[in-house]
C-alpha cells in the first residue's frame, strides 16, 4: 500500500462481528484490544459462566434461587 493510500484510503471501516466466527478467531479478535478492554470483555464472560452454572447448579437440585 502506498502513502497515498494510506492518506486517501476511501473504504470506510465495517464493523466486526465475532459471533459467527470459529472459536480461535474470536478469541485472536478479543486479544487486538487494547489490554482493559480485553479484561473487561474476560470479565463479563466470566460473569456470565458463572451465573449459568449457578443456574444449572440449581435446576439440577430443583432448587430456585431469590431473584
Amino acid at each position: 500500500m502506498t502513502i497515498d493510500q494510506v492518506v486517501h484510503f476511501d473504504t470506510q471501516p465495517v464493523d466486526v462481528t465475532i459471533q459467527d466466527k470459529p472459536n480461535i478467531e474470536q478469541i485472536n479478535l478479543i486479544n487486538q484490544l487494547d489490554a482493559e478492554d480485553r479484561t473487561v470483555v474476560f470479565k463479563i464472560i466470566d460473569t456470565m459462566l458463572t451465573k449459568k452454572k449457578f443456574k444449572d447448579f440449581f435446576q439440577k437440585k430443583r432448587c430456585y434461587p431469590l431473584k
